[in-house]
């Protein structure tokens, strides 16, 4: 079993092109992140001896982030139609392709540039499906 400790630098993202595509790499991608939360409800009951909840459904959003190539729009184009994508998210392509986040996800896009620096881009995905983690080591779900 592989270290499970790992550098940022190998994180690869991969987007469908179209919906229903396969994923292929998004270029000069430099963050990511994934949240995963499920709904609470409060049940609080009189003589309760602290506030009770109990779980709904669970939900799953993120982020990626980079330098904006010119040559692909793969964010652009799913943010304009609002299809939904596929979406792996490896967190070491390099030394653990094995292990990912996975699902079809509907994305935003935003960019911005100054005179001091690059021009960014900015993708939130929202889950348009279920959004898991699969690893080598223990499927999905783990």
């Amino acid at each position: 079993m592989p270290s499970s400790r790992r550098h940022g630098r190998n994180a690869q993202i991969y987007l469908g092109l179209t919906t229903g595509a396969a994923a292929v790499p998004l270029p000069f991608q430099a963050a990511w992140s994934i949240n995963k939360a499920s709904d609470r409800d409060e049940v609080t009951a009189f003589g309760d001896a602290n506030k009770v909840y109990v779980g709904g459904l669970p939900d799953a959003s993120g982020d990626f982030s980079g330098f904006l190539d010119a040559g692909t729009s793969q964010t652009y184009v799913a943010a304009s139609d609002g299809l939904p994508r596929n979406m792996y998210l490896y967190w070491d392509a390099v030394n653990d392709p094995s292990s990912y986040f996975y699902g079809t996800v509907l994305c935003d896009f935003s960019a911005d540039g100054a005179v001091s620096g690059p021009v960014n881009f900015k993708a939130t995905w929202a889950a348009a499906g279920p959004v898991v983690r699969y690893t080598q080591w223990g499927g999905i779900g783990t």
